[in-house]
């Protein structure tokens, strides 16, 4: 049988403290029916928002809602911050990055004010997505209580 070697497994570590919950729990077409791509969502149990990988922020649009990282592999994540809060033109949102930092897994990207979302109506499922799924194999998907840059949420072999 072959083995890949370490170098070929990658991980994606959960970017905030909660629930990951699989993308057809989360109230958006776009997500639940994986049209940006395939994922986890995680319900937050607060604000904090970490980057899940080592890379680099390839996108943080003036709305602050969602951050693209370009992962050390190749990889580009998308971690929207709930549903909708683009509507929210960066009202309850801090971020501490822009495009073209630098982040490590662990680093603080943003903070989001989670009970000004529910307060206007907006869901704080955060999906999570590989936007270029197709340049990995054999994803694993982890869900359950998570821990923000501790737990793995996907583990996937590159091509």
């Amino acid at each position: 049988m072959f083995q890949f070697s370490k170098k070929d497994k990658g991980k994606i570590f959960s970017p905030q403290n909660g629930k990951a919950v699989l993308l057809h729990q989360v109230p958006d077409n776009a997500f639940s029916k994986k049209m940006i791509g395939d994922g986890i969502a995680i319900i937050p149990e607060d604000g904090k928002v970490y980057s899940p990988v080592n890379g680099i922020a390839d996108d943080v649009p003036n709305t602050l809602h969602n951050y693209q990282i370009k992962s050390d592999d190749g990889l580009d994540i998308l971690i929207q911050v709930g549903i909708g809060t683009s509507e929210l033109m960066g009202e309850g949102f801090k971020t501490y990055i822009k495009k073209g930092d630098k982040v490590k897994k662990g680093d603080l990207i943003a903070y989001a004010d989670l009970n000004l979302f529910k307060e206007k109506g907006f869901p704080i499922h955060s999906p999570i997505i590989i936007t270029n799924i197709e340049n990995i194999k054999n994803v694993k998907f982890n869900v359950g209580n998570v821990k923000a840059f501790e737990t793995v949420i996907m583990e996937y072999r590159k091509l």
